[in-house]
């Protein structure tokens, strides 16, 4: 298996980007019911090819260009294969000590690589630090998470001045706030949570600004309505736009309102100081994630997230029974108060294995690499009068489209997809269709960028 892990990835180029099968390709390829006896490996690793790969998207082809990155790399898979044969469950410091330790330490690693301030990491022990950070599973789950914490803390606040007021009425009436730019997962979050969420209108740069969050807040309040969260996005889906987070950050500090940062792909970047205005603001956060699993080598999943006062997520999620506690507990962080599962795999080894084996500068040259090819890509966009780039190129991502109705990109799209030599995918940008191109591998080189350019 690790002979063809090896050669799949060197050889991964060869390999159609994008499968040629119609969905329940697969049904007819495997039996209707599980072997009753055991099948022999042999026959179980040539359905590898078989059955497997015709219906693979090939996340790590140079070819790949939809969505934004989900790299993997060799100390990556080491690490995590290390973990699974470990396969330690580690929901409290007891369960599995090195699990919670060295989670805390790269994650102390990493927050100091991206500049953050001392108030989200967590120090050595001695620290009075209230903040920290942990990995958590997707990005979309550390807006769910942060929602909750803010929605306890928005209740907790209120109540001082109505405490006959059941948590179920004050719930009714919360509201938060993000950009009509933000990800989907911010929606769920809200839906999930029982609480309303406003789509507010960014400006011509697609960024939210700090007025029409005040304005909204304040015709809210007026209605009746609590408003106690804001997700800013610091690199959009649509065409990683930014958020103005020195506009916002006040009026969150102001109204009192919790603010989380959702940089799921940018903040990798923010490793690299030439990159780090877009983190101006910080300092009004409450919360800030990211995931290295996108673009710093560390395979699907591993979100980071850092809040500034964990006690918030304690209040949340603690429950203690007698058989999670320890003679240490109290001593050290407690894992389950900062998610919604209690278990959680051991997902800093391979994070650690990655930052140790690349280092920051190894990094930060992968980064900018991804950058100058994107920007390569702009130029062979911009140098073709048929197409315009549909918004200014922020990072490894170019959004662009034919000059002309909509129906003309939507088709090249199409076309290109089913193809199978290159993969892209689209976007809305204020009634424009656009079509997003992010390089997303490792792999890619200047001539790749080329043959994209052809079909």
């Amino acid at each position: 298996m690790v002979d063809y892990i090896a050669d799949y990835l060197q050889q991964i180029r060869d390999r159609r980007v994008f499968p040629d099968v119609k969905p329940g390709y697969m049904q007819s390829l495997v039996p209707d019911e599980a072997p009753a006896r055991p099948d022999k490996w042999e026959d179980i690793f040539a359905d590898v090819e078989r059955v497997i790969m015709p219906g693979v998207t090939h996340w790590q082809s140079p070819y790949m260009h939809a969505y934004f990155p989900a790299l993997n790399s060799y100390p990556s898979l080491l690490g995590d294969m290390l973990a699974n044969a470990i396969s330690s469950l580690g929901f409290t410091w007891a369960s599995s000590p090195a699990c919670t330790e060295l989670e805390t330490i790269v994650m102390d690693w990493l927050g100091k690589m991206l500049g953050m301030p001392s108030c989200f990491l967590h120090g050595d022990r001695h620290s009075r630090s209230m903040g920290g950070g942990c990995i958590q599973t997707t990005a979309s789950d550390c807006t769910f998470v942060t929602l909750l914490a803010a929605r306890t803390e928005a209740i907790k606040r209120y109540k001082v001045g109505q405490p006959d007021l059941e948590d179920a009425e004050i719930n009714g009436r919360l509201i938060g706030y993000c950009s009509d730019q933000a990800h989907s997962s911010v929606e769920k979050a809200g839906l999930i949570g029982l609480v309303k969420m406003r789509f507010l209108h960014s400006d011509d740069n697609l960024s939210l600004r700090g007025d029409s969050l005040q304005e909204a807040i304040t015709a809210d309040r007026e209605s009746g309505l609590i408003p106690f969260y804001v997700c800013a996005t610091l690199g959009t889906t649509g065409a990683c736009a930014f958020d103005n987070l020195r506009e916002i950050g006040p009026v969150c500090e102001k109204e009192r309102l919790w603010l989380h940062m959702d940089a799921a792909y940018a903040g990798s970047a923010f490793i690299c100081p030439e990159y780090r205005s877009w983190m101006l603001g910080i300092e009004f956060a409450d919360s800030f994630a990211f995931n290295p699993s996108k673009w710093l080598m560390v395979h699907f999943d591993c979100s980071a997230m850092w809040v500034k006062d964990a006690t918030a997520l304690h209040r949340t999620f603690n429950v203690e029974p007698l058989y999670l506690q320890h003679e240490n507990s109290g001593n050290v962080t407690a894992s389950p108060h900062w998610q919604i599962a209690l278990s959680r795999r051991f997902r800093s080894l391979k994070l650690w294995f990655v930052l140790r084996c690349f280092g920051v500068e190894g990094l930060q040259k992968h980064i900018r690499r991804g950058v100058e090819l994107a920007m390569k890509f702009e130029d062979l966009v911009r140098s073709d009068h048929r197409f315009e780039v549909s918004a200014p190129r922020h990072l490894g991502m170019v959004v662009f489209r034919i000059a002309g109705a909509n129906e003309l990109t939507e088709e090249l799209l199409k076309r290109l997809n089913k193809q199978g030599k290159v993969h892209m995918v689209p976007a809305s940008l204020k009634g424009n269709y656009v079509i997003r191109f992010t390089v997303t591998s490792q792999f890619t080189t200047e001539v790749d960028i080329e043959r994209s350019r052809v079909f």
